[in-house]
């Protein structure tokens, strides 16, 4: 069936392949694996996150990673890849913010794919703003983002950033509701007029947020692969797919950072059908709603 891939990060894309390369002809150190089993907070992800995009070091690897990404995503029956970049860390070694972006659309061009261009919550509003005012210069970019952990920031601080965004027909794609309570998810909703929310699923247990979420046509861009290793949720069967379906909330399953977490495209529709309960018929809603909620360049 084909199918989008909405929520996939640049460093988290990389094949394991790439990366062993990219490090030993750099000489830096691989990220340890997440243990099986094992909660982990936040900080130990960041941590193996940041020393996997250490081995970006040049225009040419970030070119090669995106091509590699949307070619495994292909490989999967994707016919639209979006790829998430905040090229805030990247910016020293390529020569700025612009040049991070341009590597990644030079990545994807001539492919069916387009670009997301995210700030943290971590960071300023005005840093935000700034990254709004860049992604909006470049046609291969269809979105604007919010990543990291949301507990850093406060979503009215980025009504600005998301403002100038949707001024120029972006996409507001934030993540959201993965640590949060749902109205975080609310929030970014009313206040960012957020298009997608990333993850989302702490909305997933509020009748309130999966109404607001549905009577908008707000996709949740649902990982599953992502949750059990963090803490989000207990196991993989408890991935709230189901309540975002019974609610009429429409689901793009993406990947996120396969590097770290594992599962491909191909894996997290797995997952749906042979751990969530999904028929085929339902998998197939699924692939329709992530092409509906992809954001064409």
């Amino acid at each position: 069936m084909i199918r989008a891939n909405l929520h996939l990060h640049l460093t988290g894309s990389m094949r394991s392949a790439t990366l062993v390369e990219l490090a030993d002809a750099y000489g830096l150190p691989l990220p340890p694996p997440l243990e099986t089993g094992v909660v982990h907070p936040w900080e130990a992800f960041q941590e193996r996150y940041d020393i996997a995009r250490a081995a970006l070091r040049t225009r040419e690897d970030v070119v090669r990673v995106v091509a590699e990404a949307i070619e495994d995503d292909e490989n999967c029956g994707a016919v639209w890849t979006e790829i998430q970049v905040d090229p805030t860390s990247l910016a020293p070694l390529l020569g700025g913010l612009e040049a991070v972006v341009e590597a990644v659309i030079e990545g994807a061009r001539g492919k069916q794919a387009s670009v997301i261009v995210a700030s943290s919550w971590s960071r300023s509003p005005e840093h935000a703003e700034r990254i709004a005012r860049i992604a909006t210069r470049y046609k291969a970019v269809t979105g604007f983002g919010l990543s990291h952990d949301e507990r850093l920031g406060r979503v009215a601080d980025f009504v600005t950033a998301a403002r100038i965004a949707k001024d120029a027909g972006l996409m507001v794609v934030p993540h959201g509701g993965f640590y949060e309570p749902a109205w975080h998810v609310r929030e970014c909703v009313e206040l960012l007029g957020a298009d997608r929310i990333g993850h989302g699923i702490t909305s997933a247990a509020d009748p309130v947020t999966l109404e607001l979420l549905a009577e908008r046509n707000v996709a949740i861009e649902l990982c599953p692969t992502s949750y059990p290793p963090l803490g989000v949720v207990g196991s993989i069967e408890k991935v709230p797919l189901r309540a975002f379906m019974s609610a009429g909330v429409p689901v793009a399953l993406g990947t996120d950072d396969p590097l770290l977490f594992g599962g491909s495209l191909e894996d997290q529709y797995a997952i749906a059908r042979d751990r969530l309960g999904c028929t085929e018929v339902e998998l197939e809603l699924l692939a329709r709603q992530s092409m509906a909620a992809a954001a064409k360049a």
